[in-house]
């Protein structure tokens, strides 16, 4: 990851917006939710997933509230809390809660069990949920959680996911590398994503441009060839990026 990267390798302008609109939403009450890929009881054959990206949901859970145990297998899923807090119990044992800007990640592995719950009394939790597929079947599961300081991630891309564990990222079972930003103001990074890869972006809040194309609070952009990646213009933006190379 460079702020200085060749301005001979071109930019990547091979990309597809995901409107935040157009997603699947549902209502539940205690939970809102809004889908990027096919998942539950919203089905959008255009939309099954995206190289090894299988579920973006952006969920809303009320007060003492959450999702109750239930199984997971062959599985790489992270929660990305963007406010409030997130609890989280497992069949492993783990127990931890993680609040704004932290991650939750999971491998399932040969199959694991475990809840989420908003332990607030009185505050809802905003997070994305997010699975991908394991680059190998099977294996032990596995918990971690990591948390991102606002200077870490602020004009920045911060790499928390990797297969490796590199630069002090989580080590996954997933092809891909996985940072979080924030861009306001005149703040601007540029990455190189390389031939052969894809990548996808996905707005927190805010809003920001994407290699001139300007994204809200719940788009996604898809980049299905190599080439430079620029974030400039953000106003209060927070953002994932995922660089999939399955």
């Amino acid at each position: 990851m460079s702020e200085n990267l060749t301005e001979s390798v071109a930019l990547a302008t091979n990309f597809s917006r995901r409107p935040g609109g157009a997603r699947g939403h549902a209502d539940h009450g205690w939970l809102r939710s809004a889908h990027s890929f096919s998942f539950a009881n919203y089905y959008d054959p255009e939309h099954m997933g995206f190289a090894n990206l299988r579920v973006i949901n952006e969920d809303v859970v009320a007060p003492q509230r959450g999702f109750g145990e239930h199984p997971h297998d062959n599985a790489e899923i992270f929660s990305y809390i963007i406010e409030g807090a997130l609890a989280h119990k497992d069949t492993l044992r783990n127990h931890s809660t993680v609040a704004g800007g932290g991650i939750q990640y999971m491998s399932a592995g040969s199959g694991v069990r475990h809840s989420e719950f908003n332990p607030s009394q009185t505050h809802p939790v905003h997070f994305l949920q997010v699975w991908l597929l394991p680059n190998q079947t099977g294996g032990e599961p596995r918990y971690e959680t990591q948390d991102i300081s606002a200077i870490e991630k602020a004009g920045r891309l911060k790499l928390f996911l990797s297969p490796d564990g590199r630069a002090g990222s989580m080590a996954m079972r997933a092809d891909a590398l996985i940072y979080a930003g924030t861009f306001d103001g005149s703040q601007t990074t540029e990455t190189v994503l390389p031939e052969g890869h894809k990548a996808w972006v996905q707005i927190a809040r805010g809003s920001v441009d994407v290699n001139g194309v300007n994204l809200e609070a719940g788009d996604g952009l898809a980049i299905h060839s190599g080439g430079r990646v620029v974030f400039s213009k953000g106003i209060d933006a927070e953002l994932l990026y995922f660089d999939l190379f399955e």
